[in-house]
């Protein structure tokens, strides 16, 4: 090797290794910008969630002051010691709570002596219980409605309580308390994507989907404020813990927050105030996949900075290449200048031989670059990457119109493709046979299904038709499901395009066991063809429409499930390709 390529490799790797430097560098910042990403999705489950949690608040607040107002409790209160009354009151005070589906609702006097509850005929009952110290006794009986979170240090339930004044006449004459089950919050979180909390104005948790941070509090509590949660037995002061939080800033309403502890976890945290309540309610979604989309988009992008450096590094190599021959037919001249007189003709000729041969190398050359360096990436992913964007944008809608299950439908199908692409970027790098992956038995008809689900978007878009009778009887074969999956996509595409002059083309799909079909009505394939047509590189279609690989790769996988493709001409127009696979039974699918 002379010099100047010597050169031309250290070229090229020292803007490799720039580039790689420049990644590692950039990889913080894209991960920031991933997890500020990630809070912007997560507000809208987060207002949802806020938004739930606001009504069940609201549909409770007006009750006690509502039941407040039935005269046999301002009775009661008035003549405490009358049994029948009393008697009266508790089943209806029962009957009140099961229909409104409150854990208990009970009547106080002025003393804070409860006098009737719901919970009347249990263990735990609040009757003859004294509430003088609870705060929400006391704004209650200054005439205010009042609201109060707590751990039931009786019952042990984390309950809410509503109060709201009895009143005879002008006078107050007790107190009216509802209370009801804030857990059942927790377990309908535990099935969102996010991690939810609910903190109070001391930074104390008191409602998550997490189990392990409850009664946990995100700083340390102050002496007065632990003195005034024990005066009114809000929470068990023994389990109170610190929930170690270190918080750095991502954008006005989202922070970074990593959490210490035996295993340490890492969380995008989206937060929304509920000012009256003075709570904050958070969504914490982990980093990891915030971390590996932006090692996914390094991948990607050093992908893509490789394969400009090959280009590049080959366009150099050819320029010396071309230099060095053209020194090197500057020789051959004037060898060939100095016998012209004796060998002419035979010299000339040679010469234009040698200048074809090398014409034609460099053409091949540039192909096969050409070929190695963009098919796997041009053919295979058109068809996913359009429905991706449909889905994307048919969930953005959705999301305009509050159409949240819709949205979601939407983005698990997206979730759906990208990992269809990522599996079929494995086995992409070229086209021929693979044993080593992995083949099973397989429903026939689920994977067509699929296959026509990719291709409805084009449909759409560019008209046609797929005719297509599932069959009775279920039918299993051996194969991958992608892989097969990506023939019958191909397969049909091919269809479609030899019917693009068509006004409404018809492709038809049929099985007869693990036999499928897949015919158009075009102008059928040339005779010339028929030969070539599972040759890589070779097409019909013209510069721009296709690289030929498509049925060469279907041609390779079907090889490789033990099957066979072959393609003829339909007596009646048009062509069709048949694939017919291994079938097996449900006993070997048991015994797999």
């Amino acid at each position: 090797m002379n010099l100047s390529r010597h050169r031309i490799f250290g070229f090229v790797a020292a803007i490799a290794v720039l580039t790689g430097l420049i990644g590692a560098a950039s990889f913080p910042a894209l991960e920031r910008h991933y997890m500020r990403q990630q809070a912007a999705q997560d507000a809208v489950p987060l207002k949802l969630a806020v938004e739930s949690l606001r009504a069940t608040l609201d549909r409770y607040a007006p009750l006690p002051a509502l039941i407040g107002e039935r005269p046999q409790l301002s009775a009661l209160l008035l003549d405490p010691e009358n049994l029948t009354l009393r008697a009266v009151v508790n089943e209806d005070l029962r009957q009140t709570a099961a229909t409104v589906k409150a854990t208990d609702v009970y009547l106080m006097d002025i003393s804070g002596r409860t006098v009737a509850a719901a919970s009347y005929r249990d263990a735990g009952s609040y009757v003859d219980r004294n509430f003088s110290y609870q705060s929400y006794f006391n704004q209650a009986l200054n005439g205010d409605l009042s609201s109060f979170s707590v751990y039931g240090t009786t019952t042990g339930e984390r309950g809410y309580f509503y109060a709201a004044p009895v009143e005879e006449g002008e006078r107050i004459v007790g107190v009216l308390a509802i209370k009801f089950n804030i857990a059942a919050f927790d377990s309908i979180w535990r099935g969102a994507q996010s991690d939810l909390m609910v903190i109070d104005r001391n930074d104390f948790v008191f409602m998550s989907s997490r189990p392990d941070w409850h009664f946990r509090a995100i700083r340390p509590l102050s002496d007065a404020t632990l003195r005034l949660i024990a005066q009114n037995l809000q929470y068990p002061i023994d389990r109170i813990d610190i929930l170690p939080i270190t918080a750095t800033p991502l954008s006005a309403d989202a922070q970074l927050i990593d959490i210490e502890g035996a295993q340490p976890e890492s969380f995008v945290r989206t937060s929304q105030r509920l000012t009256d309540l003075d709570w904050t309610m958070s969504s914490l979604t982990a980093t990891r996949p915030a971390t590996l989309n932006a090692l996914n988009t390094l991948l990607i992008a050093g992908l893509m900075a490789l394969l400009t450096l090959a280009a590049l590094l080959a366009y150099l190599l050819k320029q010396t290449r071309q230099t060095e021959a053209m020194a090197q037919e500057q020789k051959a001249k004037r060898i060939l200048e100095a016998a012209v007189v004796a060998r002419t003709s035979d010299l000339q000729a040679a010469l234009a031989d040698l200048k074809q041969t090398q014409t034609d190398l460099i053409q091949a050359g540039k192909l096969s670059a050409l070929g190695q360096m963009s098919a796997a990436l041009s053919h295979e992913f058109n068809q996913p990457l359009a429905a991706v964007k449909s889905y994307a944008d048919n969930a953005g809608a959705f999301l305009d119109r509050d159409r949240v299950p819709e949205a979601r439908d939407n983005l698990d199908r997206i979730s759906k493709m990208v990992d269809r692409m990522a599996t079929i970027s494995s086995h992409l790098r070229n086209f021929a046979r693979r044993p080593q992956q992995a083949t099973g038995p397989l429903l026939l008809n689920a994977v067509i299904q699929d296959a026509l689900a990719v291709v409805e978007m084009r449909l759409g878009s560019e008209g046609g038709e797929i005719i297509y009778d599932p069959p009775s009887n279920e039918t299993w074969v051996t194969g991958g499901h992608v892989r097969l999956q990506q023939v019958i996509v191909n397969l049909i595409n091919n269809a479609l395009d030899a019917m693009e002059d068509q006004s409404h083309g018809q492709v038809t799909i049929t099985v007869a066991g693990p036999t499928i079909s897949v015919r158009d009505t075009g102008a059928g394939i040339d005779p010339d063809h028929v030969a070539n047509i599972f040759d890589p590189f070779f097409t019909t279609k013209a510069p721009g429409k296709g690289l030929g690989l498509g049925l060469s790769i279907s041609f390779n996988i079907v090889s490789d499930f033990g099957g066979v493709l072959s393609a003829q001409n339909h007596p009646d127009g048009g062509a069709v390709f048949t694939v017919t696979l291994q079938e097996t039974t449900p006993k070997e699918v048991a015994a797999q």
